[in-house]
């Protein structure tokens, strides 16, 4: 169901190629000793070895046409990587000649040290003057040449490179950079070009390759008409896969490439010819300046075929007069991400549904989760599982996380969370908002076209230690995913426009990890907006303003926590799905949290009362948890059991760390 776009070509026709361009230059070296020779040389004189080289290899090709021949006699298919570049550009004969003769050098030594001999400045390559006594004979013949060295296709093209640091026949020869290994078949690429893995997976992407934009690409890309296919996406490397699928879906055979500098002009001539002596369209990885815009838009004004250009949404503008097809690579339906689930991993289709409301993956990411899946599942030797999906979906995922945020993985379940059955009932209809999307949202039409409509977004409030940071825990550990955590103090920058930035960044973090996203005491950037007296309150205005819309925005599972619900924004409020109150938590459940917070295999003396303890002493799920760590230490340093006087001693430390009046000891219990 995929493919990598940067597979090797077959062994085979690597040497088939190189032996095709061995003959060539055998049959050119057969001409060039006949040149040489016509001028009488001392048999010492290193002239007549390189002679005698030319005629040892130009023998075995003695008597048969060059393809500068076949091409000029019409007789000639195109089969190699010199025959693409020949018929792409339109070469002339001649220039198949020029070519040769610049690349003999990279061929063999041999000829490098023949051409060092000739060339006036020692260089180990042909000169313009040496292939004109080989080609031309007369006068006219001479200003052709000229004329083909500086202005024919092959040095537009750039294939064939003319150097201008010497008069004009006694500037060198040579060919563009990696491209003569490229035409015996070596998969080398010129500096500054990599070929990147790029899967081209079209699981779920029926709709949108049925889209008019994807349509008129793809028909150009089987044509081969030359033009610029632009695919923007949320970033390249997304516009990247797209476009691997796209050309996999017009039945061309494409090459991902990555770019280490901006788009240049002999860079965009060295990609073109590469991707044509590889007989593959050029999908082009191209990266925006910092400040969101393309110092130098890619052109490839040259090219005779498609080239795919892939862009960050709105990070380029495109000039010229080179037709241009956009295609936009939009976020994937609920339906179609559960299709992609469904058809790569057809063992767990009765889940694709859960999946694709849960992981906003495009198709390429949900093949090698796949994969992923399928090996991990194949090491234990059983079958695989939606755990196994959730676990290498968090594995794949690229985390970059900002400053201020960090990341938890969740290990807490619902047997931990001790609130109110009201206050349980809420967290689970959130959760069901995030697993029965693709009824509600997408069958039903509820919110159809609203941004963040898939999202979900929640204010816990309530004072310190109740359980906020723990639910929002049990939610992400629910869904089988990170939480990322937010602290607000360090996000928010005193520069102007720096707060926005990292707001950005971790937003971006979240929806690509599927993680749940927690801002914690959340009231320091999404409090009430003040009346503007100065420059400060318009900007802290305008990062609560773009928070708003971000969040409005946001297609995850965002938590607000707060202690002082009064200080929340009213307009967040206003867009928030669920508001749950933690209030301190009442007898029974102050029993429940004690009984919670001691584990089953700790050693309790006979005088311990828990309902006791809850009763005397009204406290917060937090502080319920220090003391019974507290206690559990005292009771190890005097290797004894935990006794009513160890904990009723810790629930003293945590009143007074608290700064609250401590209510007094159970009667028979000292504490000093």
């Amino acid at each position: 169901m995929s493919e990598r776009a940067t597979d090797r070509a077959p062994l085979g026709a690597g040497i088939a190629a190189a032996e095709r361009l061995a003959r060539e230059v055998a049959i050119l070296a057969g001409r060039l000793a006949k040149l040489l020779g016509q001028t009488p040389v001392a048999n010492e004189d290193p002239v007549a070895a390189g002679i005698a080289f030319l005629r040892s290899v130009a023998e075995p090709a003695a008597g048969e046409r060059s393809l500068s021949e076949r091409m000029a006699s019409g007789a000639h298919e195109i089969v190699y990587p010199i025959d693409r570049l020949a018929a792409a550009f339109a070469l002339a004969p001649v220039e198949i000649d020029l070519l040769l003769l610049a690349g003999m050098a990279e061929e063999h030594e041999g000829f490098a040290s023949l051409f060092r001999t000739l060339h006036p400045r020692s260089e180990p390559r042909p000169t313009a003057g040496l292939a004109t006594q080989l080609i031309c004979t007369t006068p006219r013949e001479r200003l052709v040449m000229r004329e083909l060295l500086t202005t024919g296709a092959a040095s537009r093209s750039g294939a064939l490179v003319l150097g201008d640091d010497a008069p004009f026949f006694e500037r060198t020869l040579h060919v563009a950079d990696a491209l003569w290994p490229a035409l015996a078949g070596v998969d080398v690429w010129p500096s500054g070009v990599r070929p990147v893995a790029s899967t081209a997976a079209t699981v779920g992407l029926s709709d949108w390759l049925a889209s008019a934009d994807v349509a008129r690409a793809s028909a150009a890309l089987a044509r081969g008409t030359p033009s610029l296919v632009l695919l923007a996406a949320d970033d390249e490397t997304l516009a990247m896969h797209r476009a691997t699928a796209l050309a996999r879906h017009a039945g061309v055979a494409a090459v991902a490439l990555a770019t280490a500098t901006p788009s240049r002009d002999e860079q965009e001539r060295l990609i073109t010819l590469h991707a044509i002596a590889r007989g593959v369209v050029p999908i082009v990885r191209f990266s925006a300046t910092t400040e969101g815009a393309a110092a130098d838009p890619p052109m490839f004004r040259d090219a005779p075929g498609p080239v795919i250009v892939c862009v960050r949404d709105g990070a380029i503008t495109v000039r010229g007069a080179r037709p241009v097809i956009t295609v936009h690579a939009e976020r994937l339906s609920v339906r179609a991400r559960s299709r992609s689930w469904s058809e790569a991993m057809p063992e767990l289709a009765e889940v694709a549904s859960t999946f694709g409301s849960r992981y906003s993956l495009d198709p390429h990411a949900v093949v090698e989760v796949a994969s992923d899946v399928r090996d991990r599942a194949a090491l234990e030797q059983r079958a695989p599982t939606a755990a196994d999906v959730a676990a290498c979906v968090r594995a794949r995922s690229s985390l970059s996380l900002a400053a201020g945020v960090r990341v938890m993985h969740p290990t807490a379940c619902w047997d931990r969370l001790i609130l109110s059955d009201d206050r349980q009932r809420q967290l689970r209809e959130a959760l069901d908002r995030l697993t029965h999307q693709a009824r509600v949202l997408d069958d039903w039409g509820f919110l159809a076209g609203r941004p963040g409509a898939r999202g979900v977004r929640m204010l816990f409030a309530g004072p310190p230690g109740t359980g906020k940071t723990l639910a929002a825990e049990v939610l992400a550990h629910t869904l089988r995913v990170d939480l990322l955590i937010v602290d607000l103090a360090r996000v928010v920058s005193k520069w102007i426009g720096e707060t926005e930035k990292n707001l950005a960044e971790v937003f971006d973090a979240a929806e690509r990890t599927q993680a749940v996203l927690l801002f914690d005491e959340a009231d320091a950037l999404f409090g009430k907006r003040t009346e503007v007296t100065d420059a400060h309150d318009r900007y802290a205005n305008l990062e609560t303003a773009y928070l708003l819309s971000r969040l409005e925005r946001f297609d995850g599972l965002a938590i607000l926590s707060t202690n002082l619900r009064e200080n929340i924004d009213s307009a967040f409020t206003r867009r928030l799905e669920f508001v749950v109150d933690f209030d301190e938590p009442s007898l029974d459940e102050r029993e429940a949290l004690w009984r919670c917070h001691i584990p089953a295999g700790a050693p309790l003396a006979e005088d311990v009362r828990l309902a006791e303890l809850a009763s005397l002493y009204p406290m917060v799920g937090g502080l319920i948890r220090n003391a019974t760590v507290a206690a559990g230490f005292l009771a190890s340093a005097a290797d004894a059991s935990i006794t009513r006087t160890d904990l009723v001693r810790a629930v003293r430390r945590e009143y007074e760390k608290s700064g609250r009046a401590f209510p007094g000891a159970p009667p028979g219990t000292f504490t000093a």
